[in-house]
């Protein structure tokens, strides 16, 4: 068993295409989500600090990938979850794409958003290691997410990046909402892509999750 933290991040830099940050050998993971699932929320749920990521009441507002140093950090449990030794820090880069399916920004800043994630994913040029796409458990899969899936299943397996698909704001439902919610996702996604139900405001499965990127 190991006990996983994402610790000291940092903000780094906004891109919006090619940049000498994309040389580094740091591995990436990369968080991928609509607008206002809460994405912002759970990376800062994740590191610990709550104004890592700037959370905004006007959802479509991040135009860049930011980029954020930090240290992932494993120190292995003995059976009973006490730390056995030291973790061990490798350096890493997370990335918060921005938020995609806004409908009230212009349709010609929507594909232009879309283009600059899709080339993210696509082009070869990121160290990706995980991507966490995010998606709202009373919503749903839509459309755009659907393709995100089918993009990361392609170049994933091209590039060598693994991904989950994490069912955000699970503390809006009851238990048998959740059971069906995971029936309704797995059906659309398959057996074979890893599916967690999180809620980032109260830290459900967020040690789960840790433990997935840290593998």
């Amino acid at each position: 068993m190991f006990l996983v933290k994402i610790e000291n991040p940092k903000f780094v830099r906004g891109i919006i295409g090619t940049n000498d940050i994309l040389k580094s050998k740091r591995p990436q993971i990369a968080f991928i989500g609509r607008s206002n699932v809460g994405k912002s929320t759970l990376i800062n749920n994740l590191t610990g600090k709550k104004d890592l990521v700037k959370t905004s009441g006007q959802p479509g507002k991040t135009k860049e990938i930011n980029f954020f140093s930090a240290i992932l950090t494993k120190t292995k449990q003995n059976k009973k979850g006490q730390p056995q030794k030291n973790g061990l820090g490798s350096k890493i880069y997370l990335v918060d794409l921005p938020g995609y399916g806004y409908a009230k920004i212009s349709a010609k800043q929507r594909e232009k958003m879309r283009k600059l994630i899709l080339w993210y994913f696509i082009s070869g040029e990121a160290n990706i290691k995980k991507v966490v796409l995010i998606i709202d458990a009373k919503v749903g899969l839509k459309e755009f997410d659907l393709e995100m899936i089918d993009i990361l299943k392609e170049y994933g397996h091209k590039f060598g990046y693994t991904f989950i698909v994490v069912a955000n704001k699970a503390d809006k439902l009851n238990q048998k909402e959740a059971h069906r919610t995971t029936l309704n996702i797995k059906e659309k996604i398959g057996t074979k892509i890893p599916l967690l139900l999180i809620s980032a405001r109260t830290g459900k499965n967020r040690n789960k999750l840790l433990e997935w990127i840290g593998k």
